[in-house]
């Protein structure tokens, strides 16, 4: 006898639902809706009868024997399973769409089988328990997924499994590198299918670059977990998997620069056609002997001069910047991904251009002999070295030389180049002027970084560079004069400009040349960091009265926009962008900046920490700086790093200039942790 539904009497086989499985079972009793089973597993079991699922029998003798109870449980089991094989879940699903929103097992088992009895309808139970993404056990039926909502479910469910499989993978990859890391050793490393190893891969990048998404973010919390808490964790395990190499540089990571030139070929039809468009607006130069001074590898070549006697013992200089708005596109993809890098980079390392290489160092670079667009500003200055007349004008040069400041120092000492000693007789003048009006002037040395050799080899060696005063000094008081002259220009004919600004209020006695480390640090602490903006206010440690970068239009993105300001009031009589305009770009611009900015401040730091690390125990020169407080701070001139070592540590007697010798202890470049282990008066 079969029996589908109704009153469990004893001998009727049932199912019911053990955590996630279906148990198969015999009832032995039942009694006031409870009732007392024997299940395929041998084991007696007591259960509510609601608990029991919507499908039940065949019904058996009720005085049946255990072993018979069992071999008969067994049998069922059997042939239930082989069933629930041939049932096709997404097949009943496809035919049920349209057909049912629910319906009991009976009715799915009845689209399979043209008679099913209870074994078929607990086969096609089983089934559709199993497609939970498809169907939903609402007792006793089960409801019909629509289409989107089993896509959604499917979704989840691959989702799911993938960070099963990223978290079982992931974390044993983690543990391993992390013991390569801590050992030093290649040791060995699971097996990992390509698929997750590329995603484990994007997941330490991201996090390097510290962009992680909340998913993402939740998944590298999750792979960590036991794990130490280190700022440069990613960075180390991706040293450890060798996706980077060793002393690889995350500040760029996290502010998204890409290192070198290769990001330029994206803009490659672009640079072509300014490379066209730069022959076809070519002119033939003005007859100036313009020379620039640079470092003997500068590229970038943004500015050059020439200077004349002027009236009544003043002077008459030209500087030429280099003009590259005569091709350049504003708001092109080119100037959007410039705009994005910002400023050149100078590092340890190498040299990344802020301009794709065609242009910034060849097309618009100032090279000698070569026709270049450029801004020429022609200024007379009286015989105390303050302008007379500032006019700027756009034109096409040709520079007579290109020199190193090696070069034009030599040329200076023997006193052969009389445009020269003009041109340092006008910056003695212009400096002399600015300390009169305030200027802090900080000269120091400064350090050369070298790497020899790469990876976990690389060797640091740290040699001041010679310096060439004159030669500087003559470029240096170019630079500002041309900078703060043109920032007056602009000011006079409302052209709006940006400009760096740090108008704060100094004592008398922070005015001046400072060479001693005690006195350049207690100048430093004096000033504050100068801002970017628009009204062209004082700069106090240049001492001018505005200042408006321009003279490296190939280097800085401001100079950039401030020369397409000039160029285009000179060209159309009005600038390119209304103040409103460039306003709006300023927080987008300065944030950008400050972000590109501390990759050149901390880069060099960490490669002179891994110079000290490299150099053991040795003592190094130290002068202290400032006494005051529980950790004086002790300069070390030769390498430009400061360091705050314990007042017990130096003694009782301290002031400003004493001479130590330090000993450095623990030394991690990664961290910045730099810490004193002895120190003892020179």
């Amino acid at each position: 006898m079969t029996k589908v539904s109704g009153f469990l009497h004893p001998g009727c086989v049932v199912e019911f639902m053990q955590g996630n499985a279906v148990q198969l079972a015999w009832v032995l009793e039942e009694s006031s809706g409870r009732l007392r089973l024997l299940t395929a597993t041998k084991r007696e079991a007591a259960l509510s009868a609601s608990r029991v699922l919507p499908w039940s029998g065949p019904e058996h003798p009720a005085q049946a024997g255990r072993q018979e109870i069992l071999d008969r449980l067994a049998a069922h089991q059997r042939r239930r399973e082989e069933l629930e094989a041939q049932v096709k879940a997404l097949e009943i699903w496809d035919m049920a769409q349209g057909e049912v929103d629910h319906a009991p097992a009976q009715w799915f088992a009845g689209l399979v089988w043209e008679k099913p009895g209870p074994d078929e309808i607990a086969a096609m139970g089983r089934a559709l328990l199993a497609a939970k993404t498809h169907f939903k056990f609402q007792p006793p039926d089960f409801e019909v997924h629509p289409a989107d909502k089993v896509e959604a479910r499917l979704r989840q469910q691959t989702e799911m499994r993938e960070r099963e499989l990223l978290l079982d993978g992931g974390q044993a990859l983690f543990k391993a590198l992390w013991e390569r890391t801590r050992s030093g050793r290649q040791t060995a490393l699971p097996d990992l299918d390509e698929d997750t190893a590329l995603r484990l891969k994007a997941l330490l990048f991201a996090a390097m670059a510290k962009n992680l998404n909340e998913a993402e973010a939740k998944l590298w919390d999750s792979l960590r977990k036991g794990l130490p808490e280190h700022p440069y964790l990613a960075l180390l395990l991706a040293e450890a998997w060798e996706l980077v190499s060793a002393h690889h540089n995350q500040l760029l990571d996290e502010v998204g620069y890409p290192w070198g030139d290769a990001w330029s070929a994206t803009f490659a039809a672009e640079i072509e056609g300014q490379v066209a468009a730069f022959d076809a607006a070519r002119q033939e130069p003005e007859p100036l002997p313009l020379v620039s001074i640079d470092a003997p590898t500068t590229r970038d070549i943004d500015d050059a001069f020439h200077i004349e006697p002027g009236p009544n013992g003043g002077f008459r200089l030209w500087i030429a910047l280099a003009r590259p708005n005569v091709t350049w596109t504003f708001g092109s993809p080119l100037d959007q991904a410039v705009f994005q890098r910002s400023t050149s980079l100078y590092l340890p390392e190498g040299t990344s251009h802020m301009m794709p290489e065609r242009l910034g160092t060849d097309l618009f670079s100032l090279r000698a002999g070569q026709p270049r667009a450029a801004l020429l500003v022609e200024m007379v200055l009286d015989a105390e070295g303050l302008p007379v007349s500032v006019t700027p004008r756009c034109a096409w040069v040709r520079v007579e030389a290109n020199i190193s400041y090696a070069a034009a120092e030599e040329a200076l000492d023997a006193g052969r180049d009389e445009r020269l000693a003009l041109g340092l007789r006008l910056a003695e003048k212009r400096i002399a002027r600015r300390v009169e009006r305030g200027a802090s002037v900080i000269q120091k040395p400064e350090p050369e970084i070298i790497l020899e050799g790469g990876g976990r080899d690389v060797r640091v060696r740290i040699e001041l560079k010679e310096p060439h005063p004159k030669a500087e000094l003559v470029i240096s008081e170019f630079m500002i004069l041309v900078n703060a002259a043109l920032a007056g220009w602009a000011a006079e004919r409302g052209v709006p400009l940006l400009h760096r600004t740090q108008d704060i209020a100094l004592p008398q006695d922070a005015a001046g040349i400072f060479t001693e480390p005690s006195d350049i640090f207690g100048a430093v602490k004096l000033l504050t960091p100068p801002s970017l903006e628009l009204a062209p206010r004082r700069h106090a440690a240049l001492g001018v009265p505005a200042y408006s970068p321009i003279s490296s239009p190939i280097r800085r993105y401001t100079d950039l926009l401030n020369l397409g300001q000039v160029s285009a009031f000179l060209e159309t009589g009005a600038p390119r962008l209304t103040a409103a305009e460039l306003e709006t770009l300023l927080p987008h611009l300065s944030a950008r900046i400050q972000a590109v900015s501390q990759v050149q401040r901390f880069r060099p730091r960490y490669w002179k920490l891994v110079y000290l690390a490299q150099q053991g125990r040795r003592p190094h020169d130290a002068v202290l700086v400032d006494d005051s407080g529980p950790y004086p701070t002790l300069a070390l001139p030769q390498y430009q790093i400061n360091v705050r070592a314990p007042r017990q540590m130096l003694g009782d007697k301290l002031y400003p200039g004493q001479r130590f010798e330090v000993v450095f202890g623990r030394i991690d470049a990664l961290t910045n942790e730099l810490k004193v282990l002895e120190a003892r008066e020179a």
